[in-house]
């Protein structure tokens, strides 16, 4: 029960935020919407929309009588997020940036702020669910297995969780989601959903990095034979399995095996099936557990992608930061810089980066 306790929400102007923020004023909560601003820099070829899902949310507050604040959090983004991104890339590791977001601003500045001003919790339109109980707090997998975010959140401890509320973690589809949006009114309900990384926009990584980075033109080199195939603008831009922006001309498909940024060479192959891109184990560096100890050694799950399915494995964690994660089946191989993430039954226990 709510008791009016005063729960600050991060509104962004999409569909989860403004139906979380209108189940929370029906439950009884004193509702204080938050805009975060973390990026309003426009790129090459496009417009950030920032200013657009403020409209959005401003027109859902203003509808469900709550106010709304916007908090400048752009500093600590681009240091936190953007410029962790842009490095990551730079040495040769694909990232994921909405993990850092969740860790450093979401459950960083914005909850460490609206606790120093008095908020009793905090909530964000995420689909996952949190769990208190004699046995601690526990991120939970959301309902919609499609929509489950809690592979973006494994960075977040405990103690933030515990003083946390996810609405619409207990929704059945993000269809349901917008038809209770339409039901109250709120105008949001068929705004499309956001993909990708939010300040890199249609523009795509490509564009964005070689904005950012310098161009290193290289050899794509063929990894069975050390054939020289084509040339590229930089080994940062690439990531293992992939197989689009190649520009190789004719021939057979290829994959990319690795990348080595200090030579500044791709390698590729032809074979989907080459060693190079197969994997039967995975060491994780930088690990992070929400109880704020690593989980003894044993059978769990995992996933390796947002949308990726989660595998049967067997996961050791020594007390040095690092986890070593053995799969029940050979699998596809993840790239360095990726999370991958383990969960004990619909228990979020944390994870940790694919080391090189």
């Amino acid at each position: 029960m709510s008791g009016g306790q005063k729960v600050y929400l991060g509104m962004s102007g999409g569909v989860d935020s403004a139906l979380a923020a209108a189940l929370l004023q029906e439950r009884g909560y004193d509702v204080r919407a938050v805009y975060m601003r973390n990026w309003s820099r426009d790129l090459p070829g496009f417009r950030c929309r920032w200013a657009d899902d403020l409209a959005d949310a401003e027109r859902v507050a203003v509808t469900l009588g709550i106010p709304l604040d916007v908090w400048d959090c752009e500093a600590e983004y681009r240091a936190t997020v953007v410029d962790y991104l842009v490095d990551a890339y730079a040495r040769g590791y694909t990232p994921n940036p909405d993990v850092m977001c969740n860790r450093t601003v979401k459950f960083g500045t914005f909850a460490d702020r609206a606790f120093a001003e008095g908020a009793d919790l905090v909530a964000m339109g995420h689909y996952a669910q949190v769990v208190t109980d004699a046995g601690g707090t526990r991120l939970m997998r959301a309902v919609d297995e499609r929509k489950d975010q809690t592979y973006f959140l494994w960075r977040v401890g405990a103690s933030v969780l515990a003083r946390t509320l996810f609405p619409v973690g207990d929704i059945a589809s993000k269809a349901e989601v917008r038809r209770r949006c339409a039901e109250r009114g709120l105008g949001v309900e068929d705004k499309p959903d956001s993909d990708g990384i939010c300040f890199v926009g249609e523009v795509g990584i490509r564009t964005f990095l070689l904005d950012a980075l310098e161009r290193r033109p290289g050899d794509v080199v063929e990894l069975e034979t050390g054939r020289v195939l084509g040339r590229h603008e930089g080994a940062f831009l690439f990531t293992v399995g992939q197989r689009k922006g190649l520009d190789l001309g004719g021939g057979p498909r290829r994959y990319v095996a690795s990348t080595d940024v200090g030579s500044n060479v791709v390698y590729v192959t032809a074979d989907r099936d080459s060693p190079a891109l197969l994997a039967d184990e995975l060491e994780l560096e930088d690990t992070r557990w929400i109880a704020g100890t690593p989980p003894v050694a044993g059978a769990y799950r995992v996933r390796c992608r947002h949308t990726g399915a989660l595998m049967d494995a067997w996961v050791e964690c020594p007390e040095d930061g690092h986890a070593h994660v053995r799969f029940a089946r050979t699998q596809r191989r993840v790239a360095p810089g990726q999370s991958v993430v383990v969960y004990d039954g619909l228990t979020c226990l944390g994870g940790g980066l694919v080391a090189r």
